[in-house]
């Protein structure tokens, strides 16, 4: 039976800053291959998306949305903002109606939810389906105007973005408040699962796991410069993901001071961009390494995929990391990878080292290991890539489609 869903997201490819909208696009685009028919709702006209066979809706414009109009508002919405730039305002908590104008983060989660109430009484679709907080109230006000079964996915928690630090209460409680009103969650993995169960008292029983894959294109040509890196006898070793505390991008670098003190020729990248990135660049100066390590800013395409082939170990040494898409982006283009026990990823890896994101040493070991073992580095190398067969975006729209055949 094919389904047609009516779905809220944030960010959708090309336009997106992190892991959430490259795995919107890789599982809606798997789920249509399913048959399901998509309708893919974002908070403003961003320009073109790579819809494929969806179609998608700009919640504050006409564009794509047929008989649907709405008067342009700037959105203010920050995807990976840091909970002390949330800009939350206490009077912002009334009906959702007052704050259509609203300047603040919070204010237009709401407003764009007001919209998808619009959407929703004028859409045909079957079942609801919202990725993140910044959609859940959309989901909730197209819940109440259609009546149809709502699913929450849940890429990330508030646990999760803040490393367990300085958690934000506003956003807390819209979490927590959807979960107990949907009528089912999806989590990228069973270690987001047990968040949910523990942080926020949802019972296991309303909570499928579906694991998040990857898209077996993500491959290009290496770029000619980082050959010529290669080519003085470096080791480059990788960090990819937002400069932030999630990330545990200062577990990278202390652990790359060890790693150099015993292998001088290694070269540390880190790509990316977040509130931790000045820190992190004063850190490497103090530790007295800033001739090893390259930071590239937020890198996408071509460049990304260079850096991942081009690497000769990725590292991913996440605080709290519901998924992981990037060490899948690194294993399918030939680099094996170091995860931290404390990410979803690690369930669905068993040809990766893993390691505990505060055990520098343990990581630093782990690293030297792969550059000093040509044999161990091509052992993850191959077998890792075979695994990663079995990690893909259709298996993940299979499980999302049994999700909601239960409710239709």
């Amino acid at each position: 039976m094919s389904y047609r869903v009516l779905m809220f997201g944030w960010e959708f490819p090309p336009h997106n800053s992190g892991g959430l909208g490259t795995a919107c696009f890789g599982l809606t685009r798997a789920l249509a291959d399913e048959g399901t028919d998509i309708i893919f709702v974002l908070p403003k006209k961003i320009g073109d998306v790579r819809s494929g066979r969806m179609r998608v809706l700009f919640a504050d414009t006409a564009t794509g949305a047929g008989t649907i109009t709405f008067t342009e508002v700037e959105s203010a919405l920050v995807p990976y903002a840091t909970s002390e730039s949330y800009m939350l305002s206490g009077s912002e908590n009334g009906d959702i109606i007052r704050n259509l104008y609203s300047r603040t983060l919070l204010g237009e989660v709401k407003n764009y939810a007001l919209r998808a109430r619009q959407i929703a009484r004028k859409e045909q679709f079957d079942i609801i389906h919202a990725h993140d907080w910044l959609a859940f109230l959309a989901g909730i006000e197209a819940k109440k105007v259609s009546g149809k079964p709502l699913i929450l996915h849940v890429h990330a928690t508030e646990f999760d973005r803040t490393g367990g630090q300085g958690v934000n209460s506003d956003v807390y409680d819209i979490e927590k408040s959807s979960m107990e009103y949907a009528d089912h969650i999806i989590a990228v993995s069973n270690y987001t699962k047990q968040q949910i169960v523990r942080q926020y008292g949802i019972p296991s029983e309303k909570i499928t796991v579906v694991h998040n894959g990857i898209d077996p294109d993500f491959r290009y040509n290496v770029i000619p410069r980082l050959q010529k890196i290669k080519k003085q006898k470096n080791k480059i070793v990788l960090f990819v993901g937002r400069i932030t505390i999630q990330k545990g991008p200062e577990y990278f670098v202390r652990a790359a001071k060890k790693v150099l003190e015993r292998y001088p020729n290694a070269l540390f990248i880190v790509s990316g961009s977040g509130d931790m990135e000045r820190q992190m660049m004063t850190e490497v100066a103090y530790l007295g390494i800033s001739d090893r390590v390259i930071f590239t800013g937020f890198l996408r395409g071509d460049d990304l995929i260079a850096l991942y082939q081009a690497a000769d170990l990725f590292v991913m040494p996440s605080v709290s990391e519901p998924f992981g898409i990037t060490p899948l982006e690194s294993i399918i283009n030939g680099t094996p990878v170091i995860v931290s026990k404390q990410s979803g990823v690690s369930e669905v890896l068993s040809h990766a080292l893993k390691v505990d994101f505060w055990d520098t040493d343990e990581m630093a070991n782990k690293i030297l290991s792969v550059l000093q073992n040509d044999s161990l580095k091509e052992t993850l190398r191959e077998n890792g890539h075979k695994e990663i067969k079995k990690v893909n975006w259709n298996s993940a729209a299979k499980k999302c489609v049994a999700v909601y055949s239960i409710f239709l």
